[in-house]
């Protein structure tokens, strides 16, 4: 009997696999403000569904808040918390900036999470860590607007602030290694036409995503996920990963296009966010063949875009796993 880890690995490889691997993720809001419910959650889920990947998808503020930021859970269908305090404000916030340790509350926390998801899982399943990018945690400390405005008129500033959030990432992905995660979800949500141009993000983004990312070069299921519309896939070349996930029914290029331009990096997708709320199980499974024979089932993993909604119907997320067998 083949295990998840097996699976994934012959995916990735480029190898025949005994069927499509499939993986869906999503936010489990309240219970993500403890790492003992968000680990029952998570584990909960994979029980339920028993997916190819198990994602850890913790608030996004995990990262930010031992910088100070707040957040409040106002009923997002995608289950993400609103910011309701920023830390930074004027240009020169971003230079007083910190650097945290591992050890700080919210990100220890995470880490024992992640300690009671692979004790409850196992070896066979592969466990991955959603890591927002440094421009990502930037964001959520400054608000976008602000952050974009001080880019552009104070950009010194910024990227002092930007190396203190690498290093304090780089620190908790290596922490983070010790627990066991096979790989990281690498969040990335600038490289998009409407927020930076593609010179913009290789000079304020780009050296620190590779700055972060050293230590992952020794785990073997990392996922890179490009955030948006219009965005830039070719960055894929600067940067290693053995997966990639996108908006591919709503933004360029297709799986089938991204197959030909990259055919040594697995694609994960393949479903929109909004089908497995809105659609029948039939409209779904249509998409789903469409998917599988863009890729001709190869280096290929079924999912969503990005995350699945929490309103999405458990038949319909039940039609995903089910479509694979």
């Amino acid at each position: 009997m083949t295990t998840h880890r097996e699976r994934i690995q012959v995916c990735l490889n480029g190898e025949k696999t005994d069927r499509v691997p499939v993986a869906l993720w999503r936010h489990f809001p309240v219970d993500d403000q403890n790492p003992e419910m968000l680990a029952a959650a998570a584990l909960h889920f994979q029980s339920v569904y028993d997916f190819d990947i198990v994602k850890v998808t913790p608030a996004s503020s995990f990262a930010v808040k031992d910088w100070g930021v707040d957040d409040q859970w106002t009923g997002d269908s995608e289950g993400s918390r609103k910011y309701i305090k920023r830390v930074i404000n004027h240009p020169r916030d971003w230079e007083s900036l910190p650097e945290l340790s591992p050890a700080a509350p919210h990100l220890a926390a995470q880490l024992e999470c992640l300690r009671l998801i692979r004790n409850g899982l196992g070896a066979d399943t592969p466990m991955i860590q959603t890591i927002f990018n440094p421009l990502s945690q930037a964001k959520n400390l400054a608000g976008n607007e602000t952050l974009l405005a001080h880019l552009r008129e104070h950009p010194e500033a910024v990227m002092k602030g930007l190396e203190t959030i690498a290093r304090t990432t780089t620190k908790f992905i290596e922490a983070a290694m010790e627990t066991g995660i096979d790989g990281v979800f690498y969040a990335v949500q600038h490289a998009q036409a409407e927020m930076l141009t593609l010179d913009e993000y290789k000079k304020f983004a780009l050296p620190y995503d590779q700055q972060v990312l050293e230590p992952t070069k020794e785990l073997w299921c990392n996922l890179l996920h490009l955030h948006g519309k219009e965005i830039y896939f070719s960055l894929l070349r600067l940067m290693n990963f053995q997966i990639v996930n996108w908006h591919d029914r709503e933004t360029y290029p297709s799986l089938a296009e991204a197959r030909d331009l990259f055919r040594h990096i697995t694609l994960c997708g393949g479903l929109r966010q909004d089908s497995l709320v809105l659609e029948s199980p039939a409209e779904i499974e249509k998409d789903a063949r469409d998917a599988i024979e863009q890729t001709k089932g190869q280096r290929f993993i079924l999912g969503t875009g990005c995350v699945t909604h929490i309103t999405a119907s458990h038949g319909n997320l039940m039609t995903v796993r089910k479509i694979v067998e």
